[in-house]
């Protein structure tokens, strides 16, 4: 993985509940998600599928991506991952 921040999007299943994170270590940030070791929103509704990455420079800048993200409608974001992953493939295996 190359060195920055990362913004992501988590998903249950295609065209499910969406989750907006950010992160320096992606990987480490993913699989805590998926083996359910982070409480909250993520753990509570299965969200286990990786289905959108944008790299950023900084931590800042990525979180601040996030909370942008966060407000867009859902439509919009469902655009933004379709634009990169038109099947909601999981992302996950080819990080690491």
């Amino acid at each position: 993985m190359e060195k920055g921040a990362w913004v992501y999007i988590m998903t249950n299943r295609p065209n499910g509940i969406l989750y907006v994170g950010s992160t320096v270590n992606l990987p480490r940030r993913i699989w805590e998600h998926r083996e359910g070791l982070v409480e909250g929103f993520t753990k509570r509704y299965g969200l286990k599928r990786l289905v959108y990455v944008e790299q950023h420079q900084t931590l800042p800048h990525a979180v601040q991506r996030e909370r942008n993200l966060k407000h867009w409608p859902r439509a919009w974001k469902v655009r933004l991952i379709l634009t990169e992953n038109l099947d909601w493939d999981d992302l996950y295996d080819r990080l690491i």
